[in-house]
């Protein structure tokens, strides 16, 4: 996803698209934005707060210094901040992201089988490693030490990589925690899409639970779909962070469910305050904080919403795919001169 500590990002279907147009960006106000009034803003200050220390720009650190006198919030962000549409000529989509919740043990034995690796030594960052088919299947990470668990299920295991991090629940009752390491330097892949594309689901009809359906129905077909998505993940073991927060993002601190959104930095700064305003089945218009990236998440209106943790979150994440629009909140020096070098 990226990527950063999250790299999922929970996207399961990611529809082709053009190339995309050059940016352009619109200034807007607090009034344009639909249901600002009525949001929780001391929730969004608290999750800014936790991630707004690590901004290295100037106009940023004086925002961040001026946030530790505890200010009014939604004064605070209407005072210091002017909203931004930032539009590529690609519609807008959200999709939902969870961390999962597994069954695993740190010792291989009866039903775990399946290992989750840590980053292996000889790996360089940016170059092409073993594809998923040639780890699942020649082993050339056996025996070296990496394995940092083992699951029961492969397919299990194949979506702990696409979310990026997950808890594991030990035998003994323990937690184990773990999140991104870094990856085999191969593209992402669908098999979302790879489904739809052979003519055996919708667009519409795809997510997590009907394409772990399917795998485990289809046993080698399965297997082989897998294989399609060469990318792969290695992880390392974070079980420091306490069981109360959520796992580590793209800026290395927990993100927080329903207010933590992954974002493609290439658009938005990663820290920074973004209303969004989701479309679909369930509406959201709230404040969150772009604190994740994904491989997935391409382009100026695009964006992965945090669920939070276990089968619940997973549920809501995987029902997810919605337009609407994001609006980044810029310091205001910032934004006006974006919006004056782009017109």
């Amino acid at each position: 996803m990226i990527l950063g500590w999250v790299c999922r990002l929970g996207v399961i279907l990611t529809l082709a698209s053009s190339v995309m147009a050059e940016p352009t960006y619109t200034q807007l106000t607090f009034d344009d934005l639909q249901g600002w009034r009525d949001d929780d803003h001391q929730a969004a200050f608290d999750v800014f707060t936790n991630t707004c220390r690590d901004l290295d720009d100037p106009q940023w650190a004086v925002l961040c210094e001026f946030a530790k006198t505890n200010p009014e919030p939604r004064g605070f962000f209407e005072k210091f901040f002017h909203p931004i549409l930032i539009e590529d000529g690609e519609p807008m989509l959200f999709t939902g992201y969870f961390e999962p919740q597994l069954p695993g043990s740190r010792e291989r034995g009866d039903a775990y089988q399946y290992p989750i690796y840590g980053v292996p030594d000889d790996l360089v960052s940016g170059e092409p490693y073993f594809t998923r088919r040639e780890i699942d299947e020649d082993k050339p990470l056996a025996g070296r030490g990496l394995e940092l668990a083992w699951l029961t299920d492969p397919v299990d295991l194949f979506f702990l990589q696409v979310q990026g991090s997950g808890r594991i629940s030990l035998p003994d009752g323990s937690m184990m925690r773990v999140g991104y390491g870094s990856k085999n330097g191969r593209d992402y892949s669908s098999v979302g899409m790879a489904l739809v594309d052979r003519g055996i689901f919708e667009p519409h009809q795809v997510s997590a639970a009907v394409i772990r359906k399917w795998v485990r129905q289809n046993r080698k077909e399965g297997r082989a779909l897998l294989w399609e998505n060469e990318s792969y993940v290695f992880f390392r073991e974070v079980s420091e962070v306490p069981a109360d927060q959520g796992p580590l993002g793209a800026m290395n601190r927990s993100i927080t469910q329903g207010r933590s959104i992954a974002v493609d930095p290439a658009f938005v700064a990663l820290g920074a305050p973004v209303w969004i305003e989701k479309e679909g089945a369930e509406p959201m218009n709230r404040l969150m904080v772009a604190q994740d990236t994904g491989s997935a998440i391409k382009g100026a209106q695009r964006a992965d919403i945090f669920f939070g943790t276990g089968d619940e979150a997973g549920t809501q994440a995987g029902q997810i795919k919605d337009g609407g629009r994001i609006v980044v909140l810029m310091p205001t020096t910032m934004a006006h001169r974006l919006v004056v070098a782009n017109r």
